[in-house]
């Protein structure tokens, strides 16, 4: 069966693809283990947001959180890893919108963070490049 063949990347946009995915792979291994633990800021932040102060959810975001953030780090299911953080995101960006949080810091924060997420797996990764070619 033939296979699409790899687009070149460069030594630099691999080197910084993979620095932009290292920066978003710690903060959400961060944010998941906070919600593992849970701290009560993370409760308290889930009650403002209209969900209650329900540590098992808390957990369970932090589970979720975790375990989408390992797909997205390891190569062979690194674009899984990170269509399911943008599913992940979206359900945050869209809390952020029902409460009226404000618009460029907390509300479009999902967005930044999902940019990082495809831009540094589309520096890093050859395969995403032919899946999604951008024209010359």
């Amino acid at each position: 069966m033939p296979t699409i063949a790899e687009t070149e990347v460069s030594k630099p946009a691999r080197i910084i693809g993979r620095i932009l995915s290292g920066l978003v792979i710690v903060f959400l291994l961060f944010d998941g283990a906070i919600k593992l633990v849970p701290w009560p800021v993370v409760t308290e932040t889930l009650d403002r947001m209209g969900y209650g102060s329900s540590e098992t959810l808390a957990r369970s975001l932090g589970l979720i959180t975790i375990v989408c953030t390992l797909l997205y780090s390891v190569p062979p299911t690194s674009i899984l890893g990170a269509i399911l953080l943008t599913g992940y995101l979206g359900g945050a960006i869209a809390s952020h919108v029902r409460i009226g949080s404000p618009l460029f810091t907390h509300t479009l924060f999902g967005v930044y963070l999902g940019l990082m997420v495809w831009g540094g797996l589309y520096l890093r990764d050859g395969n995403l490049r032919t899946l999604i070619p951008f024209r010359r």
